[in-house]
């Protein structure tokens, strides 16, 4: 079955105007483009993030008529012009199986794979993650997690120890850490579907038992944990430092990522009246920072 398809350039002044313009004359789906080559590295807590320069693409169904698309679109736009745009037919596609060819078996570190669940895993023998790509940050294959996966994996002495996951997206850091001795993680996420997601993947990974989910409002004053891993961004790593070191015991380490290399000094420098700073790694311009609880 084709699809009629509208690419309109735009700014992020006016995405939101053109994505509710498009659904409402009765678009199926509606998504965001850079139209600039210009990365988005530090959104603002609990907002969507648009580029400078914004390709809004709508998609209508094969029964949809272009001259009426445009009209209808027009009309709701008035008085403002319609943006330069370009309209086409696409054909269909089994989305399904194309999304399916970009993932595969992952290795991190000597024991630890993530794995879609449509693949044998190619070490049976290792510590093996199922995990499928959705809508929860977190498969593995971003620098950040990636970061974050490698340590856990070179940990020898993670039997019996509480670990809190904070910014657990898909719940991938709590999931390897269980699956490597951890005997319980707290995942604490400000987004509802992290947390659906987490409890889904631990379910499917049988670590669910140990695997407590919550808001970050959630987070019980008087829990001490043995570790911490916080894969988020810079500036709410750097308004969280206080926060993370009530919840930690003296010489228990921090993992921190979704730093970007020129923020690096910043972060420490938050971290340091609280933590010593025990390793710093990096990879594609995106940070790792190691450190170690303080004596309160």
């Amino acid at each position: 079955m084709p699809w009629l398809q509208i690419s309109i350039e735009t700014d992020a002044s006016r995405a939101e105007t053109l994505s509710d313009a498009l659904s409402e004359i009765g678009a199926v789906a509606v998504t965001y483009q850079d139209a600039a080559d210009e990365p988005v590295y530090e959104p603002a807590l609990n907002t969507t993030p648009l580029w400078g320069k914004t390709r809004v693409i709508g998609l209508f169904m094969e029964t949809a008529e272009e001259a009426t698309v445009l009209a209808e679109l027009t009309a709701m736009l008035d008085p403002e012009p319609l943006p330069l745009y370009v309209m086409e037919w696409v054909e269909d596609q089994e989305w399904t199986r194309v999304w399916m060819e970009d993932y595969h078996p992952i290795a991190f570190g000597k024991r630890l794979w993530i794995c879609p669940s449509w693949e044998t895993p190619p070490d049976p023998s290792a510590i093996n993650i199922m995990l499928d790509p959705g809508l929860a940050f977190g498969t593995g294959t971003h620098p950040t997690t990636a970061l974050c996966l490698e340590w856990l994996d070179q940990q020898t002495d993670l039997a019996g120890k509480h670990f809190i996951d904070y910014g657990c997206g898909s719940g991938i850091l709590a999931i390897a850490a269980l699956k490597l001795g951890a005997a319980s993680v707290l995942g604490i996420d400000n987004d509802p579907q992290a947390l659906i997601a987490s409890l889904d993947n631990a379910k499917n990974n049988t670590v669910d038992a140990a695997l407590t989910l919550g808001m970050p409002k959630d987070l019980p004053a008087d829990f001490i944990a043995d570790g911490m891993l916080a894969n988020i961004l810079a500036l709410p790593l750097i308004e969280l430092a206080p926060l993370f070191a009530q919840h930690l015991k003296a010489g228990a380490p921090i993992v921190l990522s979704g730093i970007l290399q020129e923020q690096t000094d910043m972060v420490c420098e938050a971290y340091k009246p609280y933590f010593t700073i025990i390793e710093i790694s990096s990879r594609d311009q995106w940070m790792r920072i190691v450190a170690q609880r303080i004596a309160a």
